[in-house]
């Protein structure tokens, strides 16, 4: 049967979610990979800090999340979005304006834990307001908004070039400019439940029911295995590569514009259902990143392999999104902050652990190592089950 068609005041939403995504995380989280190459010649910085920085984000985002689930049945999904927006603005105006290398790991650690105010609450207020026909085409819709993000700062990469904290100042104002918009069309949320406290609302009993164990297992692997391309994919391509600054940013604007693809995972979802589509992306995946690795220097394999890293990364991440709502029904954030938060937790390990080896090694060898966790990840899948009974609108 179609799908409903979507109203007035659920596009507003959807329009706004997939700007704060973008804002969040194509220009404060993953912009910095972009930059790479400039901040390591401006600030003086190695493989290792590179990996410690992007750890760094990684690990604010976690407490970002878990902060954000615990808060949005007291304080409702419009005020920690709109924070979200706040955050990321602040975080990128630091960056911009960084004298050393201190105040700009702070500045991308800032800017990278609105990624984890951003998600969770509009992740709630699609699950709860939302007609059940269209809530998993606007959540993986919403979710593909990162690429729409990465899209946009590649550009702005390339045309600014050295100049790279004017790219980074217009970063800010869009993000300031989003803020505005999602103060106006962001829900503020409902109640829990009748019968449920927000405590019990947030915190389902059990914690961990039957299955969210694999739900973690394969949200951990997933993102140990996206941490090496996300950090260190474009500067392999122009530090081991020698590719030049037009044809290393082209592979990494076609990553975001391939990410908008990752928008039909909640058809993918429908159609083959979670299991077989999480363990043909995840393949992709590791395929992706080691091709990147291996042929550094070929402009059209580094393209070709971009552009599936960043279809299949964001259909993973849309592909998880679904699953943690459908492992928790009854508190849907917390099913995505906690499978979020497991996530950027496997980027955080394993982003210090590729610089190290490339640092050690080469980046073929921690490129490699990250394609085998992804390797390993397509084989945790969920079980063929019904799916649970949503919360209504």
């Amino acid at each position: 049967m179609a799908a409903s068609p979507v109203g007035r005041r659920e596009l507003r939403l959807l329009g706004a979610g997939v700007m704060l995504i973008a804002a969040c995380y194509g220009l404060a989280r993953y912009a910095y990979g972009f930059f790479v190459p400039v901040f390591r010649t401006a600030f003086g910085l190695d493989a290792a800090t590179v990996g410690a920085i992007a750890s760094g984000s990684y690990a604010a985002y976690c407490v970002a999340i878990v902060l954000t689930t615990i808060l949005i049945p007291r304080v409702g999904a419009r005020s920690l979005a709109v924070a979200a927006g706040g955050i990321a603005t602040g975080g990128i105006l630091l960056v911009a304006l960084a004298p050393n290398a201190t105040v700009l790991a702070v500045g991308v650690l800032v800017a990278g834990s609105s990624t984890g105010v951003a998600s969770p609450p509009l992740a709630d207020a699609v699950a709860r307001t939302v007609r059940t026909s269209v809530r998993d085409r606007m959540q993986t819709v919403i979710n593909a908004g990162a690429g729409v993000g990465v899209a946009v700062a590649g550009p702005v990469a390339l045309l600014t070039h050295e100049q790279w904290r004017s790219a980074w100042i217009s970063f800010a104002i869009a993000c300031a400019a989003v803020t505005v918009y999602v103060a106006f069309a962001v829900p503020s949320g409902s109640p829990p439940p009748a019968g449920r406290s927000p405590r019990t609302a947030l915190l389902p009993r059990p914690l961990f029911p039957a299955g969210s164990g694999r739900l973690m297992a394969a949200a951990a692997l997933m993102g140990a295995a996206s941490s090496a391309v996300w950090t260190f994919g474009r500067d392999v391509l122009v530090s081991v590569g020698g590719m030049d600054e037009a044809a290393s940013t082209t592979a990494w604007i076609l990553l975001g514009a391939s990410g908008v693809l990752g928008a039909a995972a909640g058809d993918l979802a429908r159609r083959l259902g979670i299991a077989t589509g999480w363990a043909a992306a995840m393949m992709t995946m590791g395929i992706a990143t080691a091709l990147l690795a291996a042929f550094p220097d070929l402009p059209v394999v580094a393209w070709i392999t971009a552009a599936a890293f960043g279809a299949v990364y964001m259909t993973l991440t849309g592909l998880l999104l679904i699953w943690g709502t459908e492992a928790y029904p009854i508190a849907p954030a917390a099913g995505v902050g906690l499978a979020f938060l497991v996530m950027s937790l496997g980027q955080a390990a394993a982003a210090p652990i590729v610089g190290g080896l490339s640092e050690g090694m080469d980046s073929r060898a921690a490129f490699t190592a990250a394609a085998l966790a992804a390797v390993a990840g397509a084989f945790i899948r969920p079980k063929r089950r019904e799916r649970p009974p949503a919360s209504t609108s």
